[in-house]
């Protein structure tokens, strides 16, 4: 007899750009979307608001938001003020990396997909158009793929998880084409690292300088709302 049951993933969804795109992508695919968030002790809230947005937007059956303080942690620009967000670009592994913060937000992701029978995850990591986050890379997601299928029950009863990344190998302008062509509204999500209350960019930031160069090359009008 042939399995009638919904397909069901867990998608990481932070409000910005890249992981819309990614809930995008697992609507399109036919998929029962359950959208994770996480107030991690970052920065700006304002992506917390967007993500609520982008959930509602695309009707998930379900948005959690957890709760963690990785700022108890600090080494970051996003989770410690005493560090200032880079405005120009860096050399290496910027400071607005959070450290283990895949790691974290995918094992959260993991947990759920057991409790829901879920055998797919989606992460909008990509390793073209991005900060250069260790965690972003295809190898990380690779290896923990492999681990969440020696750690959990499902893993160990035969039921593979699967993460998915449709973002890893394509260009920021490649994305927004994408997320268009699949309904996304990019006026609803926010990427800066220091949005402001109402949601602003600053237009400086690393995560900003990305966004509109993705727009401006895609030849797609950026519905982004800046401070400056």
């Amino acid at each position: 007899m042939k399995n009638t049951s919904p397909k069901k993933a867990v998608i990481l969804l932070s409000g910005g750009l890249d992981s819309a795109t990614a809930l995008a992508c697992a609507k399109s695919e036919g998929y029962d979307c359950y959208a994770l968030s996480f107030e991690y002790g970052q920065r700006s809230m304002a992506e917390l608001k967007a993500a609520q947005e982008v959930a509602e937007f695309f009707s998930v059956v379900e948005h959690r938001t957890l709760h963690l303080d990785l700022g108890a942690l600090g080494g970051s620009a996003l989770t410690d003020t005493s560090i200032e967000v880079p405005t120009s670009p860096t050399e290496g592994i910027p400071v607005t990396y959070v450290p283990a913060r895949n790691t974290i937000f995918l094992s959260f992701a993991m947990a759920w997909a057991e409790v829901l029978d879920a055998r797919d995850i989606f992460i909008g990591v990509n390793a073209v158009d991005y900060s250069g986050y260790p965690d972003c890379r295809p190898d990380f997601i690779k290896a923990f793929e492999q681990m969440a299928n020696l750690a959990t029950r499902a893993g160990a009863e035969g039921h593979a998880i699967h993460i998915h990344t449709p973002l890893i190998d394509l260009s920021k302008a490649d994305i927004i084409r994408l997320g268009v062509d699949k309904g996304v509204d990019y006026g609803l999500t926010v990427s800066c690292y220091a949005a402001d209350e109402q949601g602003r960019a600053c237009g400086q930031c690393d995560s900003c300088r990305l966004r509109i160069k993705g727009f401006d090359e895609s030849g797609i009008k950026d519905p982004t709302s800046y401070q400056l």
